[in-house]
């Protein structure tokens, strides 16, 4: 199968951005754009004739709309429509191991809200096996698309983050050509806090140590990708208040999370739901080893 990004359509303001920002990545990458449809009462086989009689109209129009305006601002891009008979999150789920990237619409609810309006983005980023990027709706419905400028940023933990999450890091920067923004976000032990502030002995040593390790981690990927202007941010703060500060006017919020293992009930960590929730620019989430 030819190498595509897919992108879940439902017809909302937050999928649309979606599908725009995919058209625009798929674009960089020269890859395929599809566009997914997925809704249980799709009739496998629709019937022929007339549009009053075929009982798959709106979601052909939902998929033909999206796909018009989109080939109308990429005109070189290939963009296929797929729709799907079947409930949203398991098309979803299957949809992004056979994708390069997964592209969903977020409207950055808080997380108990979110489940209980029936959310199917959080479910499906938690056990997809490649990486789903959430992007909120534009501020505006009219106008044309911006894509967000600036660079990308990826959250970094010192010992855990695995080749995955700074390799589709460091590509995405490559293709977009923007700098890299390694953030680490460090909470400073209740020892070194004082009434004043921060021990600040206590505060340089921990900042070096991680800076170095951090240095360490990124070395082989700056030699694999030069062309990548690459700054580091080591935050004394708890990690997800860090990486969500740190991606403030960021083209790109790049987090990871632990791929699950079988018999364990796929989950976020802190850091993904933080970014998830509250970080404003699109969220890729990476699942690695």
């Amino acid at each position: 199968m030819q190498p595509v990004v897919t992108v879940g359509l439902d017809g909302s303001p937050e999928s649309l951005a979606a599908a725009r920002w995919a058209a625009d990545e798929a674009e960089k990458l020269r890859l395929t754009l599809q566009l997914l449809h997925a809704w249980p009462l799709l009739a496998p086989q629709p019937a022929l004739g007339a549009a009053e009689v075929d009982q798959n109209y709106w979601a052909k129009r939902l998929v033909h709309t999206a796909r018009a305006e989109l080939q109308a601002r990429h005109p070189g891009l290939t963009v296929v429509g797929t729709l799907v008979p079947e409930a949203a999150q398991g098309a979803l789920v299957k949809a992004a191991a056979e994708s390069e990237m997964l592209v969903l619409g977020s409207r950055g609810l808080p997380a108990a809200e979110s489940y209980f309006m029936g959310d199917v983005s959080m479910p499906v980023v938690a056990r997809a096996e490649r990486p789903v990027v959430l992007v909120r709706a534009e501020p505006t419905e009219e106008g044309p698309f911006h894509a967000p400028t600036g660079g990308v940023v990826v959250a970094l933990k010192l010992h855990d983050s695995g080749d995955e999450l700074l390799d589709f890091a460091f590509h995405t920067a490559a293709a977009r050509h923007v700098p890299l923004l390694a953030v680490h976000g460090r909470s400073v032990p209740l020892h070194a806090r004082t009434p004043w502030g921060t021990d600040h002995a206590v505060a340089e040593e921990m900042t070096k140590e991680a800076r170095e390790a951090l240095g360490k981690a990124l070395r082989p990927w700056h030699e694999k990708y030069p062309q990548v202007e690459v700054a580091d941010s080591i935050r004394l703060a708890s990690p997800a208040k860090a990486v969500v500060q740190a991606a403030e006017g960021a083209a790109l919020l790049v987090v990871g999370r632990r791929a699950h293992r079988h018999g364990v009930a796929p989950h976020l960590g802190p850091v993904a739901h933080a970014a998830l929730h509250h970080a404003r620019c699109p969220v890729a989430v990476v699942p690695h080893g």
